[in-house]
């Protein structure tokens, strides 16, 4: 038997296209042979940072192909010691035989299937010719979502905005070779009304997004948020605009950006337009005008990763 193989954050970083990557997460969305169950999410106590771990179990299963699982863990307080909030590794395994084939780490496994997911979500609901991206949070998943956005719509001029500006200005530097322009800004609301594409991930726990600034025909995409009590936009966003999420398993309650809106009765389900697996069926629900707000809500789904693991899993062995 063959020793598993290691891949790292280098190797993914190194060997990402994202036009590939949406192609293959699509793919899996649209034929549902990848059978996911529930993950799991526990919060425990962080006694130095006085702030709660959250760790995510999340198992995949491709029958008589691949499976893994990932193990995920967020805190949010990580900053303290200069160090991503987001850790964690994928394990990899031959799904006949149980065998694991691959150990990845999951920091860029996640960021790019996470960017690739919210690129799918808008190669569907922004607007074809849409230009101009505000990216919202200046993380690890920013300057990803930026290029996998990029890669679906003919992007020319991009606003970053940050808590710490000079943050935002590290990312301008990061994409200076980039085909558009990227510019930082320090007050939201100077771009957020003029823009084609809202893209917001951060661990914010109050909303960043309010409808007061929305315009006719944008398209807003909500990554971060990741717990029922953390949300990135306002009543009055989710009121205007026509509501998609990844999943509605995991979507209707994860997030408080959903889960919120619903347990007041902002939002019905019945509301939401429809999740990833029906935009992939091609069940016609996508954009239906110029005119129309857009809005999806990504909370993650094991099914990504699957993919994404056997994107990079190909790659690494020329299978």
């Amino acid at each position: 038997m063959a020793n598993p193989i290691f891949i790292d954050d280098t190797f993914i970083e190194k060997n990402t296209q994202f036009p590939e990557l949406i192609s293959e997460i699509k793919h899996s969305f649209s034929h549902q042979k990848t059978i996911v169950p529930v993950r799991h999410h526990h919060d425990f106590p962080n006694p130095q940072t006085q702030a709660d771990t959250t760790l995510l179990l999340m198992p995949a299963w491709n029958p008589g192909k691949n499976s893994g699982i990932k193990v995920v863990s967020i805190s949010p307080e990580n900053h303290q010691f200069d160090l991503p909030s987001i850790q964690g590794s994928y394990i990899y395994l031959d799904a006949t035989t149980g065998v694991l084939k691959a150990i990845m780490e999951a920091k860029n496994l996640t960021a790019k299937r996470t960017a690739a997911t919210s690129a799918l979500a808008s190669s569907f609901l922004s607007k074809e010719d849409a230009s101009s991206l505000l990216m919202i949070g200046t993380g690890a998943l920013s300057k990803n979502l930026i290029q996998a956005h990029a890669s679906v719509r003919p992007i020319k001029q991009v606003y970053v905005w940050g808590r710490n500006y000079e943050k935002a200005g590290q990312i301008v530097s990061e994409l200076a070779k980039e085909d558009y322009t990227v510019t930082p800004i320090r007050y939201i609301e100077e771009k957020i009304s003029e823009v084609d594409i809202i893209s917001c991930a951060t661990l914010s726990k109050n909303p960043l997004v309010f409808g007061q600034f929305l315009t006719p025909g944008q398209h807003i995409d909500l990554v971060g948020a990741y717990t029922p009590t953390m949300r990135e936009s306002d009543d009055l966003a989710i009121e205007k605009a026509s509501v998609y999420i990844d999943t509605f398993e995991a979507g209707l309650k994860e997030s408080g950006d959903i889960a919120i809106p619903l347990k007041n009765g902002i939002l019905k389900e019945g509301d939401i337009k429809g999740d990833l697996f029906n935009l992939c069926k091609n069940d016609r629900i996508e954009r239906q005008d110029a005119n129309e707000i857009t809005l999806f809500k990504s909370v993650g789904h094991a099914l990504e990763d699957l993919a994404a693991a056997d994107y990079y899993y190909k790659q690494f062995t020329d299978e």
